[in-house]
Parts: structure tokens; sequence; C-alpha cells
């Protein structure tokens, strides 16, 4: 289930992003952080998974278009379809009529989409 990010979550949704390559610098995660937290076209979202939070989506929302900066999984929990989840949520949310990927996420979230558009029989 996706949760949207809010402060109290600050914590878990920094660890969750150091998992990405770019964000391994302390500072880089600061900033990244300080923009989902100030821009308000910047949108991060948890996958809570039972108790557990084990994915982060983060997007720019532009009108109704999303453009995936971040997403990432928990290690041990990859290869479980959780960021097509993650992607497809976002999809049937209703709030984005397209989902795109920046470059650095480019491989990785058109692979999941096009597999969730293979799965929806589009």
């Amino acid at each position: 289930m996706l949760v949207r990010y809010k402060k109290s979550l600050e914590k878990i949704a920094m660890g969750l992003l150091s998992f990405m390559p770019q964000q391994k610098d302390v500072k880089k995660l600061m900033e990244t952080m300080q923009s989902y937290e100030q821009e308000d076209n910047w949108q991060l979202y948890l996958w809570k998974n039972n108790d557990e939070y084990v994915g982060i989506v983060g997007v720019v929302a532009e009108d109704s278009v999303a453009t995936v900066q971040h997403i990432t999984v928990v290690p041990s929990y990859r290869g479980e379809g959780i960021a097509k989840k993650m992607l497809k949520e976002l999809i049937d949310s209703g709030k984005f009529t397209e989902i795109k990927a920046c470059e650095e996420t480019e491989p990785f979230v058109n692979k999941c989409l096009h597999s969730i558009k293979e799965a929806d029989g589009n």
C-alpha cells in the first residue's frame, strides 16, 4: 500500500532513498529530502508491506504527468514485484494520466511499466 510521505516518516524515507546509487552521499540525500518536503510538485510515497516500509517512489508532478525521480526497494524484498505494485498504484490512483521516468530511473521504470501494460492486456 502506498503511503504519502509525512515528516514523521523522514528517517524511514531517508533510509529507503539511500538504497539508490545516486543518494549514497548524505549531503545529496538531505537535499533530496528537502525538495520533497518543500516543493509542492515533488511527491514522495512509501510502500508499506504489512507493518514494514519496504519501498519508496518519488515523483515530480507537472499537470497530470508524474516523472519518477526515485524508486527503490529494500534489497531483501527485491524481485517480488514491489516496484511494479508501487507504479501500478500510482497509475490507478487517478492523480496522473501519465507516468514516465527521468534519465536515472528510465531503464528500470520503463521495464516495470511495460510489464504492467502487458499484465493489463494493453
